[in-house]
């Protein structure tokens, strides 16, 4: 699987901001069918981008001690 960077995003959204299915970077070509292929691939993109950045949560639980005597 390869990863994504912000050039292969900013590839896209420039593709999608001219009206072009032939996206390009580095020194590949990718031709897209339509633009709707187009955007589903700038999705992908960026939420693979925004998942890789995201911080991990991190859940705590209170601990609750009781007395019995």
């Amino acid at each position: 699987m390869s990863t994504f960077t912000q050039a292969h995003l900013a590839a896209i959204e420039e593709a999608i901001a001219g009206g072009y299915l032939e996206v390009r970077y580095d020194d590949k070509v990718v031709k897209y069918q339509s633009m709707s292929d187009l955007m589903k691939a700038r999705n992908l993109i960026a939420s693979s981008l925004a998942a890789a950045t995201a911080p991990a949560v991190r859940i705590d639980y209170p601990a609750v001690v009781r007395d019995y005597e």
